[in-house]
């Protein structure tokens, strides 16, 4: 019988225990702790002001701090740098939004013994509001350096196809392109009030089904940001070849989608969030930059390359 390691029984109980973490700021977030924490106060006093028991904003708070997003002098609390950057309503880099669809997807993904044996999704939650806007959370980041790796030189239309918030149509009609943003109706309702707020000109609005309805024509570039994990792999060649129909001669194609491994299990983030699919799509998961770029010369685009942005791969073509 092989010893037991104490640092392999600690690695499993980092795994194991990961969810107490997100659990505390999930809550924390819903509660919008750090809307009342911009200067010190008792737990006493954010107990009053949340409606909530005192012992227990007390605790949270404490274990808030200990997590590094609040700072504690005696009785008091307030946001740590951090949480006044991002947790905080009114910061132009909120992330409550991204945290909030979590949440959502915390009831999902408990449903995951049960999409294990069956293969359907489970679906106990879903709030479309916060899902959107979390992503415009995430992509604001990012979504100069993606459009300065893609290159726009040459580019006077562009289709932000499957294009959620707007952040990446809000970049490119910044450089003078012409954005249609392309989406559903719901999706679209939100996508103007955040493109009416970053004061973008030059974006129109085209609603519809991605896979049914008609995405206009006449684009010097298509951007495809994390549509396709959502998709099966014949969805997903479909958008591909409905893209290249809709470019004009020597249009190019862009599709963002999280890095993985040639055998999907590498990083894990990404091995992961084929899970999230698993639990929240009949068909979608994670695809690799192979799968993408061989659907792109499938559908008849050349110059095929990838470019590594962080934690995301572009998989970029040319019209044939």
């Amino acid at each position: 019988m092989m010893p037991m390691r104490a640092d392999e029984a600690r690695e499993l109980r980092r795994i194991w225990g990961g969810f107490q973490a997100a659990r505390v700021l999930l809550t924390a977030n819903n509660y919008r702790v750090f809307d009342y924490l911009k200067t010190p106060k008792t737990a006493s006093a954010v107990a009053a002001a949340l409606k909530t028991d005192k012992r227990a904003a007390e605790i949270l708070m404490d274990a808030l701090t200990g997590l590094g997003l609040l700072q504690k002098t005696g009785v008091k609390y307030r946001n740590t740098p951090l949480s006044a950057r991002l947790l905080v309503r009114d910061s132009p880099r909120y992330q409550g939004d991204i945290i909030r669809h979590a949440d959502i997807l915390w009831k999902n993904w408990s449903g995951l013994d049960s999409v294990i044996r069956t293969g359907r999704p489970h679906r106990a939650a879903h709030e479309q509001e916060s899902f959107i806007r979390g992503m415009h959370n995430l992509a604001v980041f990012k979504a100069e350096k993606v459009m300065r790796t893609i290159g726009l030189r040459g580019v006077k239309t562009a289709l932000d196809l499957g294009g959620g918030p707007g952040t990446y149509a809000i970049e490119m009609a910044g450089k003078g392109v012409k954005v249609t943003l392309f989406d559903r109706p719901e999706t679209i309702r939100i996508a103007r009030s955040v493109v009416k707020k970053s004061g973008a000109k030059e974006i129109t609005f085209l609603r519809g089904d991605i896979l049914t309805d008609d995405i206009g024509g006449g684009y010097d570039l298509i951007f495809i940001s994390h549509v396709l994990h959502s998709c099966s792999e014949e969805e997903s060649f479909r958008i591909i070849r409905k893209s290249r129909a809709a470019l004009n001669p020597g249009g190019r194609i862009a599709v963002q989608e999280f890095f993985i491994e040639k055998d999907r299990t590498r990083p894990v983030r990404s091995a992961l969030f084929s899970v999230n699919m698993l639990v929240n799509t009949p068909a979608g998961r994670c695809y690799s930059s192979q799968e993408i770029g061989r659907w792109l010369s499938r559908a008849g685009f050349g110059q095929i390359q990838e470019k590594m942005r962080e934690d995301t791969v572009l998989v970029l073509g040319r019209k044939r």
